[in-house]
């Protein structure tokens, strides 16, 4: 028998809160700003390579990667400056 954990915690205010990891990261929509990057302290996202079809195409050829999810303290920042709004979350267990 499994049971599901659900993570919750309170804010300095006394309010529940539930933190919402990342899951993943919309490579099409994303253009590798790095406005994410810069905003996460826990080096959960890196830049890598774009994969394309075509060697011509002369687009942004970066983009996000989820890199070190387990780093991840659910507080959501990469999506907040995200101007694409490239992000999945979920709670713990989800």
């Amino acid at each position: 028998m499994q049971t599901e954990t659900t993570l919750v915690g309170v804010t300095r205010g006394g309010k529940t809160w539930i933190p919402q990891f990342v899951q993943a990261i919309d490579r099409e929509r994303c253009i590798g700003c790095g406005r994410c990057y810069k905003i996460c302290g826990r080096e959960v996202l890196n830049l890598v390579e774009r994969e394309t079809e075509s060697e011509d195409e002369e687009a942004e050829n970066m983009v996000m990667a989820v890199v070190n999810p387990d780093n991840c303290i659910g507080c959501e920042a990469c999506a907040k400056v995200c101007p694409k709004k490239c992000y999945t979350h979920a709670p713990l267990g989800a």
